[in-house]
């Protein structure tokens, strides 16, 4: 039972649809089902090719089916849609095989002095991220190429138009995610012409934190906590030189799930630097409890808000101490501590630091699109996200003491309530 959170509901026209769907499932129609074969199969219809490259991902797509069939209690909404990523999924390895096949060059696309954001999540990563964004040095990820990072197309083509028919779809996905759940979208905005999460390029591994962070699948949690992340790692460089491939730059990347494992993101990415958020736990465990419950809503039945609170402070409670861990062994030269209460209340000193660090030139034309940035989007521009402790079974006191260790080694101080 929910401790304080309540499931917000879908749309009435929504509600309708989900409905009728629900009688026709209980006949035995319409389900989606993960079934490997199947969806393999459509993958490869869908694109037109057959060759994956490699079978490294049958293990976590395996793992991760099971988790969604057993553990996550989707709905049929939910179903619907962590299928359809997973299928696009498929179609992105394919993609890849040929189009590495297909152009060497692409084997040896150089990711040169990367940049990446990471922090616990509600530190500022977003804001810090799309500030960033518009440094004229830098490559960032689109939200068009976050869903689909590969061209479209049969034969797969680097061609003309490829990004705007990418586009269109990401517009659908932002309007229905805004129709959906407005409140989510106050919480964390998905907009189709902004920068996006690498998260999203971790999906097409198939050891994916977003499901981890949004969905009860424990025994999947367990194992993408015990196996090695460099398989993974590895992989996504794949992608960003793909990325790059189609169009060149200084890449910009950012996930709070990159603080977890540092000490890889440096083995796969040795020049690349990093920009490290911190922010009040009091402040930051109920914030993104909340937005992985009414992330989860919009897949799953069953959202408990105190289940919800445990998970999401245990992960990032996991995520800190590997990071203390690792940033003893990386010199200081390669990471930047960058504070929410001065990203906030210095914005652009802040981001003059930020460009020192990155050595990027503090240009009119950067400054100008920030303050215009800036200006577009003030705080709350969707709604404002209101959350307690309470409404997630926590306790401010006991947050305290886990993270004691985390606010000493980055003198994180208390905000106020």
């Amino acid at each position: 039972m929910s401790v304080g959170f309540q499931v917000p509901p879908f749309p009435l026209p929504m509600r309708a649809v989900l409905g009728a769907w629900k009688l026709a499932a209980r006949a035995g129609v319409g389900v989606p089902r993960f079934d490997e074969a199947k969806m393999i199969a459509e993958a490869r219809r869908n694109t037109g090719l057959h060759h994956f490259g490699d079978d490294d991902f049958v293990e976590p797509m395996r793992r991760l089916f099971y988790s969604f069939e057993e553990e996550a209690g989707l709905h049929l909404l939910g179903r619907a849609v962590m299928r359809g990523a997973a299928v696009r999924a498929l179609e992105c390895r394919l993609k890849l095989s040929q189009l590495r096949d297909l152009h060497p060059e692409l084997v040896a696309q150089p990711v040169e002095r990367p940049v990446f954001i990471t922090g616990m999540q509600r530190t500022g990563t977003t804001k810090l991220h799309r500030l960033l964004s518009c440094a004229t040095e830098l490559r960032h990820l689109p939200s068009v190429e976050a869903l689909r990072p590969a061209p479209l197309g049969r034969p797969v083509a680097n061609e003309p138009g490829d990004f705007e028919r990418r586009a269109r779809q990401a517009k659908i996905a932002e309007w229905g995610m805004k129709y959906l759940s407005p409140d989510l979208f106050a919480i964390h905005p998905i907009e189709a012409d902004s920068p996006e999460e690498d998260v999203f390029l971790f999906d097409v591994t198939f050891i994916s934190p977003a499901v981890d962070a949004s969905l009860s699948v424990p025994s999947y949690t367990r194992w993408i906590r015990e196996i090695d992340q460099r398989p993974p790692y590895a992989y996504v460089r794949r992608l960003i030189q793909l990325l790059l491939w189609q169009r060149p730059g200084r890449y910009l990347g950012k996930t709070p799930h990159y603080q977890e494992n540092l000490d890889v993101l440096f083995d796969v990415f040795p020049d690349g630097k990093v920009i490290h958020t911190h922010r009040d736990p009091r402040k930051v465990v109920p914030s993104f409890a909340s937005m992985m419950a009414h992330t989860g809503a919009l897949l799953a039945d069953d959202v408990d808000g105190a289940a919800v609170g445990r998970r999401v402070a245990d992960q990032m409670a996991n995520s800190v101490e590997r990071a203390i861990v690792a940033r003893r062994a990386v010199g200081e030269g390669r990471v930047l501590d960058v504070h929410y209460r001065d990203l906030i209340g210095d914005t652009m000193g802040t981001m003059r630091k930020v460009y020192d660090f990155l050595e990027l030139e503090w240009s009119q034309a950067s400054v100008s699109r920030m303050e215009k940035w800036v200006g577009a989007n003030p705080q709350h521009k969707y709604g404002r996200h209101r959350y307690t402790l309470a409404d997630f079974g926590l306790d401010g006191d006991e947050l305290d003491e886990r993270f004691k260790a985390y606010r000493e080694r980055f003198g994180v101080e208390r905000e106020s309530d």
